[in-house]
Formats: C-alpha cells, sequence, structure tokens
C-alpha cells in the first residue's frame, strides 16, 4: 500500500476526497465518476487514475451497477494521518511537564477540538450563499 502521505500529497485527490465528504454528509450513497469530473471540472482519465490511487490506498470504497460506479469515502487510512497530527495540535510547554496519563488527556483534548473546528468550518461552508 502507499504512504497515506504520499497519496493525499496531491490536489486533485485531496479535491476528490472532499467532494466524496461533502455527499457522503449529504447522504448520497456513491459518486459516480462522471459526477466528480463534472463537479471538479477534471479529464476523466484524470480523475478514474486519482480514483485507482485511492483505491489502492483504500481510502474509497467503489460500488458497481451495470457499468457504472459509485465511490464513497473511507476514513480508516486517515486515521495515521490522524496520530501523526494530533501531538502537533496539543503542543504546549506546560504539557512537556505533565505526567504521561495526563498528556494523553491533552491529545485526547487536542483531537475532539481539532474535529470541532472541522465541523463548524465544514457547516459554515454549506450555508446558502457561500
Amino acid at each position: 500500500m502507499a504512504d497515506i502521505f504520499d497519496v493525499i500529497a496531491d490536489g486533485t485527490r485531496r479535491d476528490i476526497l472532499q467532494l466524496l465528504l461533502d455527499r457522503s454528509t449529504r447522504g448520497d450513497n456513491g459518486t459516480s465518476v462522471s459526477q466528480i469530473v463534472h463537479e471538479l471540472g477534471v479529464s476523466q482519465p484524470t480523475v478514474s487514475k486519482h480514483l485507482k490511487v485511492l483505491r489502492d490506498a483504500e481510502l474509497v470504497s467503489v460500488r458497481e451497477e451495470g457499468q457504472h460506479r459509485y465511490y464513497s469515502l473511507a476514513t480508516a487510512p486517515l486515521d495515521e494521518v490522524d496520530d501523526w497530527l494530533v501531538p502537533f495540535f496539543s503542543v504546549d510547554p506546560v504539557a512537556a511537564t505533565l505526567p504521561e496519563p495526563a498528556v494523553h488527556a491533552a491529545e485526547a483534548v487536542g483531537r475532539a477540538a481539532a474535529q470541532a473546528k472541522y465541523a463548524v468550518a465544514n457547516a459554515f461552508r454549506k450555508l446558502p450563499g457561500r
């Protein structure tokens, strides 16, 4: 499996992941390649190439219906990225002096704060007129 950081380093792949995330929060049961092409304004061969990389990294799942394929976000591989980033959110000179259990608690608070910040930003982006 490709290094997750290499996979998400590409802007087009991040755009695809964001699109799939946005559609999943609206309750969509998968997004077709043609919908991705239309939304992102990228060629079909380019989208297909990036979807293959995302499939290989297990960041998307695919459901086939006849000749159509519908892609959905699979977030489990992003846990590795999350685990790597969390210590950066909780970097605090005071935390460096805390005992180990308190550091883990600070990391959990940092993770919760980062998730809340993302949820608020995502909700704000979906407001009418945005």
